[in-house]
């Protein structure tokens, strides 16, 4: 097996555990608040992590930070590991499983609107297209398909998921401009968010222990989905090609339907689906320059 092949069975698990957050969220949330769920979960996933920097050798080299690369890893650790799945969960409790994380995957549309000002990019007529085309996604789910009419159904969950969508595409921008090795950044990312919870959970005062059955959705959210798919994300982007990997990454809401309707029993409506395929259209449409560029320097010619 070479390791290109490596890399994409890789990239096939990340995307599997990735689909599932509807279900383990959804899952915990019958019990938990959002802020308790990051909390137990974070708890794992920083333990999972640091198990990882271990066996990987690389505690040695988190002493060659200095104190400014940690605050800098610290503050996008509060975007991108806290803010962003408080405000994700938050959605959950508050919309349906499907709308709620379908919305969450607008974050690659929201990065091209602010890559504009952050890292001075130009915003082609080709990305206002696709911009357009994935707003009406947004649109359609918002709706429920009734785009002409304004309802209110599920609308505090869906602002919720498009609120973390622009965070973590906020994360997604500041992170371009830094240089760090992955897993000690996710490490410390969920460290910081491990801190972050546990202040908001002594501000509130309350942390209720789960039942046993929510026990193993915590222990499979934290130690799998937030914590070893972070190994198979970096062994995909290893030996694979990274546009490749990365658009290959918008089939994680596609994959998540089937786990939503199998799991939780509920019903998908086809604005939802609808919505998807307009979203996912509209971010292939701004990857298609890249697209036909890879394409033209791996034909025989070349």
């Amino acid at each position: 097996m070479t390791p290109r092949t490596r890399s994409y069975i890789s990239l096939a698990v990340c995307i599997l555990l990735w689909a599932s957050i509807p279900v383990a969220s959804k899952k915990i949330l019958a019990e938990l608040n959002n802020l308790q769920m990051l909390f137990y979960s974070t708890v794992f996933s920083a333990f999972a992590l640091g198990a990882l920097v271990a066996g990987q050798g690389k505690v040695s080299s988190m002493a060659r930070y200095s104190l400014r690369d940690y605050a800098h890893l610290s503050g996008l650790g509060f975007l991108g590991a806290f803010l962003y799945y408080v405000l994700l969960y938050g959605a959950f409790a508050n919309t349906t499983a499907a709308e709620g994380f379908i919305l969450a995957y607008t974050w690659p549309i929201l990065v091209s609107l602010l890559a504009v000002p952050l890292l001075g990019q130009e915003l082609t007529p080709v990305r206002l297209i696709a911009i357009a085309i994935s707003f009406g996604g947004v649109v359609m789910i918002v709706s429920r398909g009734r785009m002409l009419e304004f309802q209110t159904e599920n609308l505090a969950g869906n602002l919720l998921a498009l609120s973390g969508a622009l965070v973590f595409a906020l994360f997604s921008v500041l992170g371009k401009r830094s240089n760090y090795d992955f897993t000690i950044a996710a490490l410390v990312y969920f460290c910081s968010a491990l801190v972050c919870a546990f202040t908001a959970i002594a501000i509130v005062g309350e942390l209720p222990l789960p039942s046993l059955s929510i026990w193993g959705w915590v222990l499979y959210n934290g130690l799998l989905v937030n914590g070893v798919s972070y190994l198979f994300w970096f062994k995909a982007l290893e030996h694979g090609d990274t546009f490749i990997v990365s658009n290959l990454l918008y089939l994680t809401p596609v994959l998540s339907l089937p786990l939503v309707k199998v799991f939780l029993n509920e019903s998908v409506h086809m604005s939802a689906v609808t919505g998807l395929v307009l979203i996912v259209a509209g971010i292939l449409l701004q990857s298609w320059p890249k697209l036909a560029v890879l394409t033209r320097s791996r034909s025989p010619g070349n």
